[in-house]
């Protein structure tokens, strides 16, 4: 409900786009606007939750409802204006009128001297009626066509030809008439036609929002395969006219090719063919495994090349830990990392795989009933994914091995036969002394970046207080890579340890003897694993924490103490203003940045009795006093875009939305644009437009519908 009017008969859109204005939080005042309003559904919610998620446009406000300074409501302003059928549209058909004659010249003819307007294209309204069916199909997740139908010349079978049909036998006589006797079906080379200005009409929508709005992040998720080819899914963050955090789904970049060459066409795309304007980019964050890391860390590299505003973090939808793993180009690594994936999916299929797991923890902590509970309580979430994710698997490793192990032996005959495979897939893993070895060094590395990942997660001050507890970590980690062989030798031996209670034998890897049979005879074991393993973990992980974290990108961070509780919490100091230079090119005047942050600081470091003060980036934004504050107010909406920081309730609909498109698509369905309207079909879209750039593209008209263009 963020970005429209809870009016179920308000016009206001992209059509006619207006201020909208969030409910008060004053239960008295909020409870007028509900009853003003006349939604029964909202009498019973809560002012907080009215105040969320739901917003009133200006037209429902009289002129002195609003400060002199427009359009800023005042603080006991009341709603009045909700007959919109009559005055309200009246008056402002009126103004309109008065403006379109004003604007004619003086030798335009008076209105009874101008002939009749002819009636609509037909050809226009039948190209309406056809990107409506393909929006309305986009919307609902339905394919056009069948998985084989693409291949074909017609598409005479196909949804988008059922959903035609059904609009003619409803009485559309335009697609009557332009159907004409046509028996074959909708052709194929139409269909892919209107498809590809379907897309470039919604991506235009979505960067001129984007465009308008000022500056944005760019974030990408892991790669996608669709039609056998890979593709990059492409999102933007930012900030709306409403100070309300959003990000938008861009589309698919394709993701063929390498190196430099690859990185180049993909930034060619996105300015070029996309049309985004990249000076405006303040940041960008990837999700990647290790197949794919080496191309999109170029890709990055290309982008801060030629856009060094644009610096490269961490995602909020990544927990670090996870992300620093996916990343090491390791055998054992990726063993560990692909097992937890295998680990994922095999428990999510069959709820009495859990109850088998729990009961296999509680043989091995027979004396440990708290700890068994913890351990059991953890497995029921998406532990593989947690920052946490490697002392968790150590601690449960020999109960998962005893529940696989009894879930492939099948004895009782309880489970699928897909089940005891995948069972035996992950024992084999399991039992393999590379992935115990991978797993004990990422445990003991990551226990030290885990602290840090968990408060980058948290709430508004956890994240401040990260921000300035970054040098610790960073001490510790160089500690570790200064001592390092004093580390692996303690790694090695709880290694050595926990294979032994699992009867695993130690050896060096297969692949590693297959390719270095001589040299691999007299190498032992534990020098292997800390050439080729320990120190390798260490210097990735210090070095993408230098990466991810740079000194600009902990700034905008440290400017979460713009946020007023944490003002008042740490009300001895002010705010740091070389924090807040880090804005200086972006913010509206730099010169009086220093006496504002001190009244900033005022207004909130004192609170008063039984105040509550905003404790959330969001909650400071909404503050109606923030107008007065221009540099404060440029500040807090940069950081709105900074890709570490979690979206609030309903701001990640796309990404979301994203995911359930992509898990619940079958693969012979997906379609890159088809995912995008169905992302994006809360869009508005300009069928005129579509029309327009559609007999553009496409000039040679064909009146029927069967025939190629």
């Amino acid at each position: 409900m963020h970005n429209q009017c809870v009016v179920s008969n308000c016009t206001s859109g992209k059509s006619d786009p207006q201020y909208l204005f969030r409910f008060p939080r004053d239960p008295e005042r909020c409870k007028k606007w509900v009853e003003k309003c006349q939604r029964q559904d909202l009498a019973d919610k809560p002012p907080d939750q009215l105040y969320r998620y739901y917003r009133l446009c200006g037209k429902h406000f009289d002129t002195s409802a609003f400060d002199s300074v427009s359009p800023v409501l005042k603080d006991d302003a009341i709603p009045t204006i909700f007959d919109l059928t009559n005055h309200h549209i009246l008056h402002m058909s009126l103004v309109a009128y008065f403006f379109v004659e004003m604007k004619k010249s003086p030798a335009e003819p008076a209105k009874d001297d101008v002939q009749t307007a002819p009636e609509e294209d037909p050809y226009k309204e039948y190209l309406k009626s056809l990107f409506e069916v393909l929006l309305l199909l986009g919307a609902q997740n339905i394919p056009p066509t069948g998985p084989r139908d693409d291949k074909q010349d017609n598409l005479k079978s196909s949804n988008f030809q059922a959903l035609l049909d059904y609009r003619m036998n409803s009485g559309d006589e335009v697609l009557k008439k332009m159907c004409g006797e046509n028996t074959e079906g909708f052709s194929t080379e139409r269909l892919n036609q209107l498809i590809e200005v379907c897309e470039k009409s919604i991506r235009g929508e979505l960067v001129k929002e984007i465009n308008q709005n000022g500056f944005f992040s760019l974030l990408t998720d892991d790669l996608v395969k669709i039609s056998g080819e890979w593709f990059l899914p492409v999102f933007l963050r930012f900030m709306d006219q409403s100070n309300c955090q959003r990000e938008r789904f861009l589309g698919f970049l394709s993701f063929e090719g390498n190196g430099d060459a690859l990185a180049e066409k993909l930034l060619s795309e996105i300015t070029d063919t996309w049309g985004l304007n990249m000076d405006q980019c303040r940041g960008q964050a990837h999700a990647s495994s290790r197949v794919h890391f080496i191309k999109i860390k170029a890709f990055a590299a290309k982008i801060t090349e030629k856009y060094p505003a644009a610096g490269l973090t961490l995602k909020s939808t990544e927990t670090l830990n996870v992300s620093l793993a996916n990343g090491i180009a390791l055998s054992g690594v990726q063993l560990v990392m692909s097992t937890f994936k295998k680990i994922e999916s095999f428990f999510k299929n069959t709820p009495l795989l859990q109850v088998e797991l729990e009961h296999a923890i509680s043989i091995f902590y027979p004396d440990k009933e708290e700890k068994a509970n913890e351990l059991k309580e953890i497995c029921r979430t998406s532990w593989t994914r947690g920052n946490n994710a490697f002392e968790v698997a150590v601690e449960i490793l020999e109960a998962m091995l005893l529940c696989v192990d009894s879930v492939h032996d099948n004895e009782d005959m309880r489970w699928s036969d897909q089940a005891a495979h995948d069972a035996l897939e992950i024992s084999k893993a399991l039992t393999d002394f590379e992935f115990v070895i991978a797993l004990v060094v990422l445990k003991n590395t990551m226990t030290l970046t885990r602290a840090f990942g968990k408060n980058i997660q948290g709430s508004t001050a956890d994240l401040h207080f990260a921000a300035s507890s970054l040098k610790a970590v960073a001490h510790s980690l160089k500690e570790v890579s200064d001592n390092i062989d004093v580390y692996h030798e303690f790694w090695y031996d709880e290694a050595i340890n926990l294979v032994a209670a699992l009867e695993i034998p130690v050896k060096v890897p297969r692949s590693f003897v297959r390719k270095h049979h001589t040299e691999s005879l007299s190498i032992l074991p534990e020098s292997y694993y800390k050439e080729h393993l320990t120190v390798p973990v260490v210097n990735h992980v210090i070095r993408e924490m230098n990466e991810l974290f740079s000194d600009d990108s902990l700034k905008a961070l440290r400017c979460l103490g713009l946020v007023p509780a944490i003002i008042e919490h740490y009300k001895t100091t002010e705010p740091e203003e070389d924090s807040v230079q880090v804005f200086k090119n972006d913010i509206p005047n730099a010169g009086t940045l220093s006496a504002e942050l001190h009244c900033w600081w005022v207004k909130w470091s004192k609170k008063g009795k039984g105040e509550s003060l905003p404790s959330t980036l969001g909650e400071t934004l909404q503050l109606a006093d923030v107008k007065f504050f221009p540099n404060v107010l440029a500040v807090l909406r940069l950081i709105g875009i900074v890709p570490t920081l979690a979206l609030e309730d309903n701001s990640d609909v796309a990404y979301k939305s994203f995911k359930t498109y992509m898990e619940n698509t079958p693969d012979k369905f997906k379609s890159k644009t088809i995912a995008l309207l169905n992302i994006n079909s809360d869009v508005g879209c300009d069928l005129d437009s579509m029309v327009e750039l559609y007999m553009n593209t496409y000039p040679e008209r064909d009146q029927g519908q069967g025939q190629s263009s």
